[in-house]
């Protein structure tokens, strides 16, 4: 992990309440990689690490958060947060997470 990417609990609670309304929904996705990484963080903790999800369960848990859930699924495995094969999605190890 970069240096610049390394990140403080406060800076990320500061964040998360900079842009997650009250009711859990994200009000938009920041455009700061940093900041952005947090909020990414922050909607994939609901998934469990060592399950296989099909797509469409995959959006229907952003859904939770953030209407664009192709958006946030392909920055899921761009990010390296999840892999995906055969239109399934599986968490990668958290020390792989580019946060």
């Amino acid at each position: 992990m970069s240096e610049e990417l390394q990140v403080t609990d406060e800076k990320k609670h500061k964040v998360l309440n900079n842009f997650i309304e009250s009711d859990g929904r994200i009000k938009s996705m920041p455009a700061q990689l940093k900041k952005r990484l947090i909020i990414l963080e922050h909607i994939i903790k609901g998934l469990e690490a060592g399950q296989s999800y099909p797509e469409p369960k995959i959006n229907k848990h952003i859904k939770q958060f953030h209407d664009d859930f192709a958006t946030i699924r392909r920055e899921f495995i761009m990010h390296q947060f999840m892999t995906r094969d055969k239109g399934y999605y599986e968490l990668n190890p958290r020390e792989l997470w580019l946060i």
